[in-house]
C-alpha cells in the first residue's frame, strides 16, 4: 500500500541518534499506529515495547533479529517482524525508507 487514507498523522517527528534517524507516527481510526520513517546510513540498536513489522520501502539494510547470530539483508519490497520487550540490531548501508507496524 502506498497511501494511507482517513489518518491522523502527529505533525512532531520521532528523532533519533542525533538526527540519523527520523519518523512520523500515523494513527488509523481503528486504533492501530504506524511510523513512517528514514535512516541515514549507520550502526543501530533499538527497542521494542510491542511486536513490530518493518517494511523497507527503499534502501537496504542489515537486521541483527533477537536470538540470531546471522545478520540478514533485507531490501526494498521485504520486511521483518520482532517480538515485544526485545532488543534488535540494523546495519543501513546507504539508508532505509521504512514503514513500522505496531501489531499490538
Amino acid at each position: 500500500m502506498s497511501e494511507f487514507s482517513g489518518v491522523t498523522v502527529v505533525r512532531e517527528a520521532n528523532v533519533y541518534f542525533g538526527g540519523k534517524v527520523a519518523s512520523r507516527t500515523v494513527l488509523f481510526p481503528d486504533g492501530s499506529k504506524k511510523t513512517l520513517g528514514f535512516m541515514q546510513s549507520g550502526s543501530y540498536s533499538f527497542d521494542t515495547s510491542v511486536p513490530e513489522r518493518m517494511e523497507i520501502v527503499g534502501g537496504e539494510l542489515d537486521v541483527l533479529l533477537p536470538g540470531s547470530t546471522h545478520w540478514k539483508t533485507i531490501k526494498a519490497g521485504e520486511s521483518f517482524e520482532v517480538p515485544a520487550k526485545a532488543k534488535f540490531d540494523l546495519v543501513v548501508k546507504t539508508f532505509a525508507d521504512y514503514c513500522c507496524s505496531y501489531l499490538a
